[in-house]
């Protein structure tokens, strides 16, 4: 979960650099380059779409929420809460922790076929990657030894994380360009389809289909909406240039690594769990340093483990922090010893392994992974578009607040084009993520709609059923989560007209009559230890 982070005014200051290559390194991931690196060259034009209508826009929304509710927690749980209300508020939240939850099995398959490609025979390598008990019995090991490590603490899970993500992503993407660049200089035969060119067919609608699972390679970019308050001065000008440089360097990198990719495979030869070690492969033969696989494919494996601790312990610790304010039930807010929110964690892996199990029923290791990547998309995209229109909604119903970095400050019209662009590009991206893919072979296509439908239906549907049943009693009493705005009442002056005063009360011993000097009528108080009127409860 986004967290609002508190400034201070000895906190030390974010530069401009450093906030575009936090970006970068809390977005870019290699594992979805081979199913755009089909499209040839007009995945550029793909990448670029979606960075315009989609990478942009969330990066600038979301740093306008955080900047207006720094000073309170509950990211995105905050922000559409105070636009739509508590309970579109925690659907929110719900959707951001489970989406990220169905990604572990789509990013452990990675990891798995990571594993497979440690041997030094491609053949042998190959049949074991797309072998569904090994990746089934691999993913569930790597799931729950994250979990294991998560209920330990953040100590390990933030030294391995920082380590990870050089050593599993930041380098492995910077070789990939430069063999890519080496490949092609030394005269290395080009397997990239130049015949479509920059700009795709889009008459041909399944050309679409596959490009909208580009929107969540730039999913998560709302997180760096928490650091506007940390900027250098001016923010309202370094934070914006941050975010433009970081999406620029993302681009880039995924541009150029896709195309790598697709200058050593031939499109029709691209799978989509192994086609990134097979391309390092094919680089390292072509380079005569084929003894390099294993360690690629290891530093890979430790990327995958590294960015999955992350995401265990952060949703999860986001939606437990709402559920403490009375949202889930108290089995919900358990923690071991050290705080850790074991029984979230717990439910959180009987989930993982239900969806592992999904193995079983789909016709290859590929398909199940393109199913489970599109319903992470779908529940993902709900939430954005919740948030785009949560950000225009509250220009009107928080007109006054303190906007410290705001979308345009001489009217509405700068963020109903960014939030706007935003919302439409993400219903876009919602409506083809249904569509089957020609590209791959998913199986029944009633198992697919059925599946993404049903998946759709069953996760929106829960949090609203978990909030049509709270009770007072799952309120823990030290939650952090402060009221809303339309919960504070206003405090405003007013005129008192004397005659209309009501005398003070005389303090009288409990039970003695009063009478009302203005009405004529008389009450007896009710007498010392008494229970209040239920009616003044929320």
């Amino acid at each position: 979960m986004a967290t609002n982070s508190k400034k201070t005014g000895t906190a030390a200051k974010i530069g401009v650099m450093t906030l575009a290559i936090m970006n970068v390194a809390a977005v870019v991931s290699l594992r979805g380059l081979p199913a755009e690196a089909e499209y040839g060259l007009s995945s550029a034009f793909y990448y670029l779409f979606a960075a315009i209508v989609f990478l942009i826009p969330t990066s600038l929304v979301a740093a306008e929420l955080a900047a207006m509710f720094s000073n309170k927690e509950g990211g995105v749980f905050r922000w559409v809460g105070e636009a739509y209300g508590k309970r579109y508020g925690f659907l929110a939240i719900f959707l951001q922790w489970i989406e990220s939850t169905i990604w572990y099995p789509t990013v452990l398959t990675f990891g798995a076929v990571s594993i497979a490609y440690i041997g030094m025979n491609n053949v042998h390598d190959a049949a074991l990657a797309s072998n569904k008990v090994f990746t089934l019995v691999t993913v569930l090991v790597i799931y729950w030894l994250a979990t294991f490590i998560s209920l330990k603490g953040l100590g390990w899970v933030s030294k391995i994380s920082k380590i990870g993500a050089t050593v599993g992503t930041i380098i492995p993407a910077g070789l990939l360009i430069l063999f890519g660049i080496i490949y092609l200089a030394t005269g290395g035969h080009n397997n990239m389809d130049m015949s479509q060119g920059f700009f795709p067919d889009l008459s041909n609608f399944n050309n679409l289909v596959l490009a909208s699972s580009i929107f969540l390679f730039y999913a998560g970019m709302e997180m760096s909406g928490i650091h506007v308050m940390d900027v250098k001065e001016p923010a309202s000008k370094n934070y914006p240039k941050a975010i433009f440089i970081g999406a620029i360097i993302i681009v880039v990198i995924f541009i150029l690594g896709t195309f790598a990719l697709g200058l050593i495979i031939p499109a029709k030869e691209i799978n989509l769990t192994q086609s990134l070690l097979v391309g390092f492969d094919n680089y390292l033969a072509y380079l005569h340093i084929h003894w390099a696989s294993p360690i690629i494919a290891i530093a890979l494996m430790f990327g995958v483990l590294a960015g999955v601790l992350t995401w265990v312990a952060g949703p999860s610790k986001g939606i437990f922090a709402v559920g403490k304010a009375g949202y889930l039930p108290p089995f919900f807010q358990k923690t071991n010893k050290i705080g850790v929110q074991k029984n979230i964690l717990i439910i959180q892996g009987c989930i993982v392994t239900l969806l592992a199990l999904l193995f079983v029923v789909m016709p290859s290791v590929q398909s199940f992974y393109q199913m489970l990547s599109q319903l992470t998309v779908l529940l993902y995209l709900i939430m954005y578009m919740l948030m785009f229109t949560a950000a225009i909604t509250l220009r009107y119903k928080m007109s006054k607040a303190d906007r410290p970095f705001a979308i345009g400050r001489k009217g509405n019209g700068l963020i109903w084009i960014v939030a706007g662009i935003g919302f439409l590009g993400a219903l876009l991206a919602f409506v083809l993520s249904f569509i089957p893919p020609s590209q791959i072979a998913t199986g029944s296509n009633t198992v697919w709609f059925t599946v993404l439908i049903l998946g759709c239906i069953i996760f929106v549907a829960i949090p609203l059923i978990i909030y049509s049943l709270r009770k007072p009693s799952w309120k823990d009493p030290n939650t952090e989560i402060q009221p809303f705005h339309w919960e504070v009442a206003p405090v405003t002056a007013t005129t008192t007209n004397p005659a209309t005063v009501t005398p003070t009360p005389v303090t009288t011993p409990a039970g003695t009559p009063q009478t009302n000097t203005s009405t004529g009528q008389t009450t007896i108080p009710p007498t010392l230890g008494a229970k209040e009127n239920p009616t003044s409860q929320k």
